[in-house]
């Protein structure tokens, strides 16, 4: 029963904004045919179907500038702006253009952190995409007012009802797809010490990172954390960049066991880190040679999700493994390879591709 109530007022927001929606939509249909709309039940179709893309990339964006905005304002430094697959990135002092897809992602501002202090602010920063939308939204409904009666109101109203929708959607805390929204964040940082640090320790790493550092040249007490706090997904991410971490030292073994017991436990890992982590365990068995316990990994949940995050670095690398010293099939390991060079070139982070491919060459060396 608390589960059933739980789930209800999750999706409460939704049903309220749909139900919204649709009062207005109809609404402006019924003015649209008043006013004589060019292109009748059509083109009105057609203009709500424009102001909708049009307004999920524009509250997109609102919403990760929401997030900049105050991070700049809270005492962080820009590390990078993404909106779909194209990143703006501060690299040696400049911005450059990179690409990055994060399947379940529309956008992501990364920012560096203020030093560590116990009431360090994080709040504003991640309400900052929640009240972004918000204003946006209200500003659009605004404009839509005095053209109400106008066909081409829809393209103000639809742009409203989205900066509405995605505040509600992101601000009341609750989880979507199978990621903590920004409420849900904001709840669990403003009671959790633990969520707190892991935050913080989160966004050093996105900036050291951005610096060209990799994970085993960073401070090794970043990647501590309380294992009785596993359910807090914040920590969990952490655990996860620990296991990152040996498995770029080169320590497949270790990371391997690391992995494997990390799975094995009940946590709020993310779903992306746990399919991550996945392919991560996969290569540390096949680099030990066991080839039964990677082909238990391989799970037709995991192929959709390596299908949705084929051009990501360690997924790439991935399949190469698997190619190379699972299915022992040479041309698909050259093809595989090809694509992990293709799929590099505009990738953000050049220092992790190094670690990459000295896992690559691990496994050719593994394969001679």
């Amino acid at each position: 029963m608390k589960k059933l109530c739980k789930r209800l007022l999750s999706i409460t927001p939704m049903l309220a904004v749909g139900f919204g929606c649709g009062i207005l939509i109809g609404r402006y249909g019924f003015h649209a045919r008043e006013s004589g709309f060019p292109g009748g039940v059509f083109g009105s179709m057609g203009v709500l179907f424009v102001g909708f893309v049009m307004g999920l990339i524009l509250q997109i964006a609102v919403h990760e500038a929401g997030h900049l905005v105050c991070g700049l304002l809270t005492g962080y430094r820009f590390c990078s702006y993404r909106l779909g697959s194209l990143m703006v990135l501060r690299e040696d002092g400049r911005l450059r253009l990179r690409r990055l897809k994060v399947a379940g992602t529309g956008g992501q501002c990364l920012m560096a952190p203020p030093p560590w202090s116990e009431n360090f602010p994080a709040v504003l920063y991640n309400l900052g995409g929640c009240l972004a939308n918000l204003l946006c939204g209200v500003l659009c409904l605004l404009l839509w007012l005095p053209l109400r009666r106008h066909w081409l109101g829809g393209l103000p109203m639809v742009c409203g009802l989205l900066g509405v929708a995605f505040a509600l959607l992101n601000g009341i805390p609750m989880k979507a797809g199978g990621l903590d929204n920004d409420g849900r964040n904001v709840l669990s940082l403003k009671k959790d010490a633990a969520a707190r640090c892991a935050f913080w320790v989160q966004m050093k790493i996105c900036e050291a990172q951005s610096k060209g550092l990799r994970l085993y040249q960073m401070p090794e007490d970043w990647f501590a954390y309380p294992e009785e706090r596993l359910d807090n997904p914040l920590v969990a991410s952490v655990a996860v960049f620990a296991c990152n971490r040996l498995l770029d030292a080169g320590n497949a073994a270790e990371a391997g066991k690391a992995i494997d017991t990390l799975l094995c436990r009940k946590s709020g890992m993310p779903g992306i880190y746990r399919d991550l982590l996945t392919g991560d365990l996969l290569c540390c068995r096949l680099l030990a040679g066991d080839t039964a316990g990677a082909k238990a990994l391989i799970t037709p949940d995991w192929e959709r999700f390596c299908k949705s995050m084929k051009t990501f670095p360690s997924v790439l690398r991935t399949q190469y493994f698997r190619a190379l010293l699972l299915e022992k099939d040479a041309a698909g390991a050259e093809s595989a390879l090809a694509a992990f060079d293709h799929g590099v070139r505009t990738y953000p982070y050049p220092a992790e591709i190094e670690g990459e491919r000295e896992l690559l060459a691990m496994a050719r060396s593994v394969a001679v």
